[in-house]
């Protein structure tokens, strides 16, 4: 089977895909975005978070013929989507990076070694971090990083909703996401704090 759909704001098509292959796998192991991570292929931990048509989904429960026609952002898109949409507001097939600069990403070091600068939020050339990514990062939200993508991508659907969350709010948006390496606090502390630089901006 043929699946077309928009990844990251670009148009792609994946071919060949088994009926029973999960968004997941086609974005991991066919496309070369690995952000989402494969975990529990249960949609309990939410380490495969993504947003399908701006709806925070786990990637490993959408058949993959599921997306045929309908968009996707992985947290690979995520810097860009956050910029374009503050810019444009996001029409579709508007926001992105391609595939194949999304497939180059590698992290760089910071210039001062205390802030890292991405230059290009998927291929680590060109632009800044999106404000929830840097969020995470000035407030030490970021422990093995395997949980990360997919509350970066949670999280960032909750301040676009909700650009003034309160904890019980951040709480339940992040409700889908397990960590196991910190006490939680730390992310909410991030979501708070990008919150709050959203405001200032506004």
């Amino acid at each position: 089977m043929r699946v077309n759909f928009t990844v990251n704001g670009r148009q792609q098509e994946a071919d060949d895909v088994w009926e029973g292959e999960s968004l997941l796998y086609v974005l991991r192991e066919r496309m070369g975005l690995p952000g989402s991570k494969n975990a529990c292929e249960q949609g309990e931990c939410g380490s495969c978070t993504v947003r399908l048509d701006g709806v925070p989904v786990c990637s490993c429960l959408v058949a993959a013929g599921q997306v045929e026609g309908r968009e996707v952002v992985t947290v690979e898109g995520l810097a860009d989507f956050a910029k374009q949409r503050a810019e444009h507001g996001c029409g579709t097939g508007a926001c992105g990076t391609s595939l194949q600069d999304a497939q180059q990403w590698a992290a760089l070091p910071s210039d001062s070694g205390l802030r890292p600068q991405a230059q290009d939020s998927q291929t680590g050339e060109g632009a800044e971090l999106s404000p929830i990514q840097q969020a995470f990062i000035d407030a030490g939200a970021v422990q093995c990083g395997f949980c990360t993508p997919g509350l970066l991508v949670a999280a960032d659907e909750l301040l676009e909703r909700n650009p003034e969350p309160s904890d019980a709010d951040i709480r339940e948006a992040l409700s889908g996401n397990l960590c196991r390496c910190t006490g939680y606090e730390k992310i909410l502390d991030a979501v708070r704090l990008a919150a709050a630089r959203q405001e200032e901006a506004v």
